[in-house]
């Protein structure tokens, strides 16, 4: 385990982040022509492809990489019942508080509790109200008329949906404990506080998986699964020392937990949760077989028919949240030398994000060094020869050197330029974002040598 930072390391600030996001098409604000929609953000074309590449890598490191782990992708509308067995009706809450003067409305257990006890606002110094319970669930109604009978809940995590669904999987999949099924989907909840750019929202998409182990062997598993999940991020290029554990005390556990750890990141607004991994006991199938009626103890038939109601492990993790680390995480600015032909004082700084190559929105930029002459045609040509098997981008526009500056912008591992020379032997230039050295080789031999580039790559800092 790393020496824990005390403050953040690094260059980013939510404010450049928030500015580079927008400049390069991955975030917009929600509806933003009209003033834009609190606690929503929209994801453009460089944001959907790392969200895409995120959700990706994390399916294929849970499913592909596990034989004892399948999918699921079930419905965001679920019977209103879910709700109550799980908890969420009764337990879903924020403690809230409004204050009568500026109308600003605060979490109660965020505000210093000597201004809490003195009913102050932080803001203005007014009166606050008495501290109320506010559930965090959206309500929406199913059928033409809006009573309590078509009331029904936009899901707050994903995790329900496997629960109600784990005998169905086990019966037609034929599966045994120890088993896992994973699923990454949308979630919503109604934030009192949207801050931090895309940090807390409400609208969002969970990374979930639930192992469903015998109950005695629980703690083991949870400890196998805290080891996995940190080999993650480590295997993703993320920083470690920008990495801890912190455990839930007594007074943080939810209502289902037996032990709960969480994964925090030191973002640039200081240490806050990135992924969850909990021992949520057998509390989740007990209460769903005693709301709905229905047998849900696991069959053991290698075992003269032993039956259990098994104990779950989780690991939880937001999609948009991981992309907002991994801006962060990869976000440096650093002076450079000019020899790239950028042109001026102020194009010798240059702004990069160091995305692990799996995960970069675009893999490899083909440029050609002019548009006229066939280089051109030539660049879209090989642009072609890679499409089926990498993320390509293209760029024509401007000198050389600022396309580069913008590729590293938008975390491009890899440019190819076609000049001159490409037209007499068919050569290229291969160039490398973190260390921006340039290779020349046959163009026939480009491919293979990304592939091995990806494969082997290292981040450099």
């Amino acid at each position: 385990m790393p020496e824990e930072l005390t403050t953040y390391q690094g260059k980013a600030t939510m404010e450049k982040i928030t500015s580079l996001a927008k400049r390069r098409g991955f975030v917009f604000q929600s509806s933003e022509i009209y003033g834009g929609q609190n606690g929503a953000w929209d994801y453009g074309p460089l944001g959907v492809e790392l969200k895409n590449r995120i959700a990706q890598y994390w399916w294929k490191e849970m499913t592909q990489l596990h034989d004892d782990i399948v999918g699921l992708d079930a419905a965001i509308l679920m019977h209103p019942r879910t709700w109550e067995a799980s908890g969420h009706v009764e337990n879903f809450t924020d403690p809230l508080v409004d204050c009568k003067q500026c109308k600003a409305r605060f979490r109660a257990d965020q505000i210093p509790p000597e201004r809490l006890a003195a009913k102050t606002c932080p803001e203005c110094g007014g009166e606050l109200t008495d501290t109320r319970k506010f559930n965090l669930m959206f309500k929406t109604h199913i059928g033409p008329a809006e009573d309590t009978a078509g009331l029904i809940y936009l899901r707050p995590e994903t995790a329900q949906g496997i629960y109600v669904n784990y005998k169905n999987i086990i019966q037609s999949n034929r599966m045994k404990i120890p088993f896992g099924i994973a699923q990454t989907g949308k979630a919503f909840r109604n934030e009192i506080v949207t801050k931090n750019f895309i940090f807390r929202t409400c609208e969002f998409e969970q990374m979930e998986m639930q192992f469903f182990v015998k109950p005695g062997t629980d703690e083991e598993w949870f400890e196998e699964w805290k080891r996995r999940r940190w080999a993650y991020y480590e295997k993703m290029g993320v920083k470690t020392d920008h990495l801890r554990w912190h455990r839930h005390g007594p007074d943080e556990l939810a209502h289902y937990a037996k032990d709960a750890y969480d994964i925090e990141y030191l973002f640039p607004m200081g240490w806050r949760e990135l992924e969850g991994v909990h021992n949520r006991s057998d509390y989740d199938l007990s209460r769903h077989s005693e709301y709905s009626g229905k047998d849900l103890q696991y069959i053991d038939q290698d075992h003269n028919n032993e039956r259990c109601i098994p104990f779950i492990i989780e690991t939880s993790a937001g999609l948009t949240r991981t992309l907002l680390m991994l801006l962060c995480d990869a976000y440096d600015e650093e002076q450079v030398s000019g020899k790239e032909g950028a042109g001026g004082e102020e194009e010798d700084r240059r702004t990069v994000l160091r995305f692990h190559p799996n995960l970069a929105p675009v893999t490899v930029a083909v440029l050609p060094l002019m548009r006229k002459d066939g280089l051109a045609e030539l660049a879209q040509a090989v642009r072609e020869e890679l499409k089926e098997d990498f993320s390509t981008g293209y760029d024509q526009s401007g000198a050389i050197g600022r396309r580069y500056r913008r590729q590293d912008e938008a975390g491009t591992p890899f440019c190819v330029t076609i000049d001159y020379e490409s037209k007499e032997n068919g050569s290229v230039t291969l160039r490398f974002r973190d260390s921006m050295e340039q290779v020349r080789l046959p163009r026939s031999a480009l491919a293979e040598r990304l592939r091995r580039e990806i494969k082997d790559y290292r981040r450099l800092k």
